[in-house]
């Protein structure tokens, strides 16, 4: 059966306005179309207080930072609740040991006391606490006693400031959560060996989205009017992920191609020919709303993403939203479990030959049949889906 009518907090990872929709706010805003929903984002630091001070971004929080606020932010979903808690000690520049751990504990008695008086505002004595991949927090649970506890593992810890912490944190999470979630099969793999109640639901797409690329009427985005066709497209960032290699060489062995990179760039991990090679075009951040448009103006999308231990565990909310578009997608074999998702409707490549050979074969022979295959499978792996098994599994393990 599915949840409903819970009181679940989701700690998040994200800001609730980030322009790019994350695993963790979409899942709250699913679950809150049959429960009541607080949605806890990536709290600010001091240091985030006094960096963002007067941007949008701090004054659509400022009042709610006080500690005399109750912290709820309404959105435009009835049951979604965003709760900010006030600004955290910034801490993650020490050294792993019992400073730093001490300190977390202050930061995480900061967000519990905001729940306890949610919970005691709203007089709710029964509530789901989901932690969203927000590993730096793994004891904020501790005080709260509510009736599940959950960890949503969204990828592996990669970045120093991640696992200068993360990975003691984690383990925390691991063993102290009474259910784990993994967005992939690798993950899945890695943490059922702390913890036994570990379930692998992958993620999905909001196609709903995505097909607006298949609207006649749509035009496309005006910031690939500069470029020649065909354009071999990629949406999302730019930064460690992307097999550059890979790029350089596909690029060179198809001088008539534009190749298009649209979304915000992590420089320290572009190499510098990147930006000097003539057919690669950057055209930076652009809003999640315009989707559609910059894919409706693509002819193959692509997702060049090296193959290693870390992109193993990675399944790509772009790989459904391009097929929700109905473009043909190729990208590199980085994660083996996609096929089975997507079937025959991907090509996955080893080389920069095979990416070659996929890209010209999708040019010379997509049909409106490919297309519909396309749709079928993007159609199979939606949040609406995703959402119902995670539903059913944290109904099945609520305590009686």
């Amino acid at each position: 059966m599915n949840l409903s009518n819970q009181y679940i907090f989701i700690l998040g990872t994200t800001k609730f306005d980030n322009p790019y929709e994350s695993t963790s706010y979409i899942t709250a805003k699913y679950l809150a179309e049959n429960n009541f929903v607080f949605f806890i984002e990536n709290p600010f630091t001091w240091k985030d207080y006094y960096k963002n001070k007067n941007t949008a971004e701090f004054n659509r929080r400022r009042e709610f930072f006080a500690s005399r606020s109750d912290g709820i932010i309404s959105t435009e979903i009835p049951n979604l609740k965003v709760l900010i808690t006030p600004p955290l000690l910034s801490i993650n520049f020490l050294p792993e040991g019992r400073v730093y751990r001490l300190l977390l504990k202050i930061n995480e008695a900061i967000i519990a006391k905001r729940i306890q008086r949610t919970l005691e505002n709203e007089k709710i004595d029964k509530f789901i606490f989901i932690n969203s991949f927000n590993f730096h927090y793994p004891n904020v649970v501790k005080p709260l006693n509510p009736a599940l506890t959950v960890y949503q593992c969204v990828d592996p810890l990669i970045l120093p400031f991640d696992r200068k912490h993360g990975v003691i944190s984690e383990q925390t999470l691991l063993q102290n959560s009474d259910l784990v979630i993994c967005t992939s099969k690798q993950l899945y793999n890695e943490k059922k060996g702390f913890n036994t109640n570990t379930f692998f639901i992958p993620n999905a797409a909001d196609i709903t989205h995505s097909k607006k690329a298949l609207d006649i009427d749509l035009q496309i985005a005006e910031c690939l009017t500069p470029f020649k066709k065909p354009i071999i497209g990629y949406f999302g960032n730019i930064e460690r992920r992307i097999d550059f290699e890979l790029i350089r060489e596909v690029a060179a062995q198809n001088p008539e191609k534009s190749f298009v990179f649209a979304g915000p760039e992590s420089p320290e991990f572009i190499p510098e020919w990147f930006y000097k090679t003539p057919n690669i075009y950057l055209t930076g951040r652009l809003p999640y709303q315009q989707l559609p448009a910059v894919l409706k103006g693509f002819d193959v999308a692509i997702i060049p993403f090296k193959k290693d231990e870390v992109s193993n565990t990675i399944f790509p909310l772009k790989l459904f939203e391009y097929l929700g578009s109905g473009k043909p997608v190729v990208a590199t074999n980085f994660n083996p479990d996609l096929a089975d998702f997507t079937k025959k409707t991907v090509h996955y490549c080893e080389d920069a030959k095979s990416f070659t050979a996929a890209i010209n074969q999708e040019i010379e022979t997509d049909s409106k049949e490919k297309v519909q295959a396309r749709l079928v499978i993007a159609q199979e792996n939606t949040w609406e889906k995703r959402i119902k098994e995670l539903s059913e599994l944290l109904y099945s393990s609520i305590p009686d």
